[in-house]
């Protein structure tokens, strides 16, 4: 027994394992040199070729598939996960040595993220396997909404009933709506206290449904004397800073409740707000001054805890590093609990799972925004090894950093000093809330380093990416693991103009990195990022440039067929064979990825036809609208994502689900384009194949553009759910006008191709 004890204190807490990569490499090889032979080909017969053009187009985009071709191969040449063992963690670790974490919560609109959906990841994250008297819950409200705070309270108060239940019959989904569903019935087996606590807490639950429901319909009484007061007459754009302790634990006792604590910022017209990086900056500095924990987990509103050990899981990488100076943060994957079966939209992020594990095995895994356990002092512009302790740093530094809040600057110091016993001396955040305000002001970060070098960074829509580019730059590693149960789950887009509007916010965001002082290879030159990781995130960042010559292959078939010319090797010419098995070996080799992790046919397909769509319609408009706002034409804006929840009574085997929707956004329109043209240019060359004499000149099919026409109706097979549209009626339908608008302009290109 002593044996097992000595054997279990030298096992790790977490490790990294490394995947046998070899056939992958061997299949990714062999493509790579069929493409290198694609472009030698072209040089080649470049001289032979009547039309120039073509040739041309077809050699640069091809140029192009193969660079990205080749730094994809470098980023996933290596292959590794990291596993965690919380069980090892408990027999090893005393609770009392537990770091404390502040939990951030962020929130924009109640309408797009409705408020019981909000709620109810709040309430996953209260009911955590671990001690209460080390978290802190801080909830941002962006919207400075009157419900999402009445919301908060209500939720708190269910709390002190969900969280005991939970903890005492080790309920394993402790998000309400997911545990409370139609199917979910207490076993007749059961203990009849269980059975009898089991169905009022589902009564207090489905009360505490119908206020937040209720209240959503009705407005809030507006008096000085009520806990609304603070909210009469504000905007959401235009209001002061506010800051309500829902629920304290002033006793420090682990089984109590964490402290639960509202925040709105302050936001005026006058001041830019930065959206969600704005939001999380003020978190960390309310939260420091508040409660100080050395770890910080955010999270979206919809990303519920689904795994309640989870924080056990994230501190085996805190106490399992030989070297805390080796990570940075730690990222649990995102997924989803509301993911369509087959992923008809191709927003479920399921094929990124070898070019995570490849980054993985590089500096460490990109900051994905959500279910992300941060080191403070990482976020206060600390670096690996770093030997400028807090002591060394005049009260002038501290005060350009950090802002001229002594209590910020005072905390920031503990931080940096790694003296962490701040925490036992900051158990009641309502004594810091005046501090709290002023750090929260639309004002605070002038003159500072907060959104420029700590803190979250800002220039993108997508302040994560480029806030985790800003700590490998430093030197700072970074882990992901996967845990069973998945540790968050969250909402994907349910349907298609959202998921669309999303692509569309998520590649504006990772173009917009290239421009910043940020950009991963100036990063490589001056700072201190690894080169291969480096690629990684160019090759991220470049995924809105990939739109342009995916546009112009598409359209290349139809060009041909029209004009009567080819950009492809006939198909009595050996040549053909080189992009027939460019064809075959790249879609088998895709197929085969997709079926070691689990992904049937179906989904493969529409993770491959989706790919071709959305990169031809959301990033295409990601590409055009930073290059509109490099000029200074327009601005990016940031997007909310519509959040849909699914009630109890809700069908989820609706026919409707999954199906196609469209509305008038110009976004779709590239698409129908590219469809409406790639028509044309088949009918065109039917046409010419119904004139053949076959008995005459059978020789004479394999100058009609054979490989044009294959690769048209391969796009025609890719936009088939477009096609679908532009016959259907009502929200499945494509709106008369985007068809219209489409129409001329393929008609323009027909007239341009016969020219």
């Amino acid at each position: 027994m002593a044996k097992n004890t000595q054997d279990l204190y030298y096992l790790p807490l977490q490790e990294t394992i490394v995947h046998n990569n070899k056939t992958a490499r061997a299949i990714e090889l062999v493509n790579l040199s069929l493409l290198v032979s694609v472009l030698v080909y072209r040089v080649v017969y470049f001289n032979d070729q009547e039309q120039y053009l073509p040739w041309l187009l077809a050699f640069l985009c091809e140029s192009w598939f193969t660079f990205n071709w080749i730094v994809a191969v470098c980023i996933k040449w290596n292959q590794c996960t990291t596993k965690t063992y919380p069980d090892r963690l408990l027999k090893r670790v005393s609770e009392s040595k537990f770091p404390a974490v502040d939990i951030f919560v962020t929130t924009a609109d109640p309408v797009l993220e409705p408020s019981i959906i909000t709620m109810n990841t709040v309430l996953s994250l209260l009911a955590v396997d671990y001690p209460a008297n080390k978290l802190a819950l801080y909830l941002s409200d962006d919207g400075c909404s009157p419900l999402t705070f009445y919301s908060l309270v209500e939720t708190t108060k269910f709390a002190k009933l969900w969280v005991p239940f939970c903890k005492k019959y080790n309920v394993q989904v402790r998000a309400p709506f997911r545990y409370f569903n139609t199917k979910a019935t207490p076993l007749k087996n059961d203990l009849l206290e269980f059975q009898q606590e089991w169905k009022k807490i589902k009564k207090e639950y489905g009360d505490l449904y119908k206020k937040i429901d209720h209240a959503a319909q009705r407005p809030f009484p507006c008096d000085d004397d009520s806990d609304f007061g603070v909210f009469c007459g504000v905007h959401r754009s235009d209001h002061p800073t506010i800051i309500k302790v829902v629920s304290e634990n002033k006793e420090g006792s682990p089984t109590d409740l964490p402290h639960v604590i509202y925040i709105s910022r302050e936001k005026s017209p006058k001041h830019q707000h930065h959206y969600k990086a704005g939001a999380m900056n003020v978190l960390a500095r309310v939260s420091g001054v508040m409660t100080n924990a050395p770890l910080m987990l955010n999270v979206d509103c919809d990303m519920y805890a689904n795994n309640p050990q989870v924080f056990l899981h994230a501190m085996c990488m805190v106490f399992g590093f030989k070297d805390e100076d080796n990570c940075a943060f730690f990222q649990f994957p995102q997924a989803f609990y509301d993911g369509l079966k087959d992923d008809p939209f191709g927003n479920q992020l399921a094929d990124s799972f070898y070019l995570i594990n490849g980054i993985s095995s590089i500096q460490g895994t990109v900051y994905a925004g959500s279910n992300c356990f941060h080191r403070r002092k990482v976020i206060y512009g600390s670096s690996p090894n770093d030997s400028t302790k807090s002591d060394n740093i005049s009260n002038e530094d501290l005060h350009k950093i950090f802002g001229k809040s002594t209590e910020l600057k005072e905390t920031a110091a503990q931080i940096l000093s790694e003296t962490n016993a701040n925490i036992e001396n900051r158990s009641c955040p309502s004594n810091f809330i005046e501090a709290a305000t002023h750090v929260a002001s639309c004002s605070y970060e002038y003159g500072t380093y907060w959104g420029t070098q700590i803190g979250g960074l800002y220039g993108s829509a997508t302040e994560d990416v480029l806030t985790g580019l800003n700590i490998h730059g430093r030197g700072w590693r970074s882990a992901i693991t996967s845990t069973d149960p998945l540790a968050f789950l969250g909402c994907s887009a349910t349907t298609y103009p959202s998921s669309l509007t999303q692509q569309k916010r998520w590649f504006t965001g990772l173009f917009e990195i290239l421009f910043t002082d940020k950009n991963p290879l100036l990063l490589t030159i001056k700072g201190n990022i690894w080169f291969r990781q480096a690629l990684a995130y160019f090759y991220c960042c470049l995924w809105a440039v990939r739109s342009v010559p995916e546009l112009c292959y598409a359209s290349l078939p139809a060009y041909c067929i029209i004009k009567d010319s080819h950009f492809l090797p006939k198909v009595n010419e050996r040549a053909i064979l080189i992009f027939m098995g460019i064809f075959v070996i790249y879609n088998l080799y895709a197929y085969w990825e997709c079926k070691r992790i689990g992904i049937s046919l179906r989904m493969w397909w529409n993770l491959q036809r989706m790919e071709r769509v959305n990169t031809m319609t959301g990033r295409l408009f990601a590409f055009v609208s930073v290059m509109l706002k490099l000029i200074g034409l327009s601005n990016t804006v940031f997007e909310v994502t519509q959040k849909e929840h699914v009630s109890n009574d809700d069908d989820n085997d609706n026919v409707s689900v999954g199906r196609f929707t469209y509305d008038n956004s110009p976004m779709i329109m590239p698409g129908v384009v590219i469809l409406l043209i790639n028509i044309m240019a088949l009918v065109n060359g039917m046409l010419r194949l119904y004139k053949v004499d076959y008995s005459e000149n059978w020789m004479g099919v394999s100058k009609l553009g054979l490989g044009e026409m294959f690769c048209s109706v391969w796009v025609l097979l890719c936009f088939w759910e477009y096609l679908k549209g532009l016959f259907r009626n009502g929200k499945y339908g494509i709106p008369s006008s985007t068809i219209w608008k489409s129409g001329a302009l393929a008609l323009l290109f027909v007239q341009i191709c016969r020219r």
